[in-house]
């Protein structure tokens, strides 16, 4: 089997620090060649992969402070990958700035493509959503809800997104204090994992990404105001070592989510590390979390307030487990071949697409 990976060139893949999408894209393309798939990543050229690489960005648009210019960059990326496939089985396109350019010149290939909505759907793009005609899946079932019908493409299945889950420590001594890691925006809820914590009058450590305009506008005038280097610490966007080091130690991560995350990796990151995630229902977050087993899923501050009370109550070790059962690479490579075949039209059942 022969794969084109089309990722977005926004991140660098796998990300140094921000990037779930990067993230996943680079699992997956790691397991397909460790199973012998034939796999070509199209991504920024600082990549780092065994797969095939092919570029047309030297650097990741963030990398490069090139995110203004991310039209020209990004239609360039996808174009000239694509023209190489006719050398290929399938084109695996994964959404995100600027990736749908694949979708809105699949026209002119022949090749079968899937793309996988790591993102809500924007009604910026709707011509080019209405008008895609290949395969589609979503990252949890709750996206695929609510997500609008797209009247010419193909729904392919679910497939839940995956973490290293090896290259997280697991920890059953915790230090006391509370972690937010994540974007700083209104709708990730920053604003009110520091009100939990000044409720408890217990310590909050902030890793987030300030970068974008919105989230610098939010930062400088909600969060700064905030953070007291006492109660409320902000600590800047962590690598992958150093957000690491804060799942591993922290008594638990507090999401108090104000909208409907497709999925969440944070959630899974904390887990793998024996963290209990404090959720708000919102998203994908039902699906990942079992409440009052791998963590608490609460409606409101007072809720969550209470749920940190509680959080010794959650085995680490579950924790750990169900991300292994659940959220592996290998797991992910697994449900993502089984749609390849479905596509191609092995013999794979009609049902062997994940649909859990």
């Amino acid at each position: 089997m022969r794969v084109l990976q089309l990722a977005p060139v926004w991140e660098t893949v796998p990300p140094p620090a921000y990037g779930g999408t990067e993230t996943v894209v680079h699992l997956l393309a790691e397991e397909l060649t460790r199973r012998g798939v034939e796999v070509t990543l199209c991504a920024s050229g600082d990549s780092v992969t065994s797969a095939k690489l092919f570029s047309v960005v030297p650097q990741s648009l963030r990398a490069a402070d090139l995110c203004e210019d991310a039209l020209q960059y990004g239609l360039m990326h996808a174009a000239l990958s694509l023209r190489q496939a006719r050398d290929y089985d399938l084109i695996h396109c994964h959404s995100g700035p600027p990736a749908e350019f694949g979708m809105a010149l699949s026209h002119l290939v022949d090749v079968p493509m899937l793309m996988t909505l790591h993102n809500h759907l924007s009604q910026s793009e709707r011509l080019i959503w209405s008008s895609y005609r290949g395969w589609y899946n979503t990252i949890s079932h709750h996206q695929h809800l609510h997500s609008p019908a797209l009247p010419l493409a193909q729904f392919a299945g679910v497939v839940h997104n995956a973490i290293d889950v090896d290259s997280f420590p697991f920890e059953t001594e915790k230090d006391d204090y509370l972690l937010f890691m994540g974007r700083l925006v209104p709708e990730k809820g920053p604003h009110l994992a520091a009100e939990v914590a000044r409720r408890l009058g217990s310590r909050l450590v902030i890793a987030g990404k300030v970068a974008a305009p919105e989230e610098r506008e939010f930062f400088d005038t909600v969060m700064r105001p905030l953070i007291d280097d006492n109660v409320v610490c902000f600590v800047g966007e962590a690598n992958g070592r150093q957000k690491r080091e804060l799942y591993r130690k922290a008594r638990c991560l507090l999401l108090p989510l104000l909208w409907d995350e497709p999925f969440g990796l944070v959630m899974i990151e904390a887990m793998a590390c024996g963290t209990p995630p404090i959720v708000f229902p919102r998203g994908a977050a039902p699906e990942i979390i079992e409440n009052g087993r791998t963590g608490f899923l609460v409606n409101d501050v007072v809720e969550m307030a209470e749920a940190v009370r509680r959080v010794r109550e959650i085995d680490p070790s579950r924790c750990r487990e169900a991300v292994q059962d659940r959220f592996s690479p290998a797991v992910l490579a697994e449900r993502y071949m089984a749609i390849y075949r479905r596509i191609l039209g092995d013999a794979a059942p009609e049902g062997s697409a994940y649909n859990d």
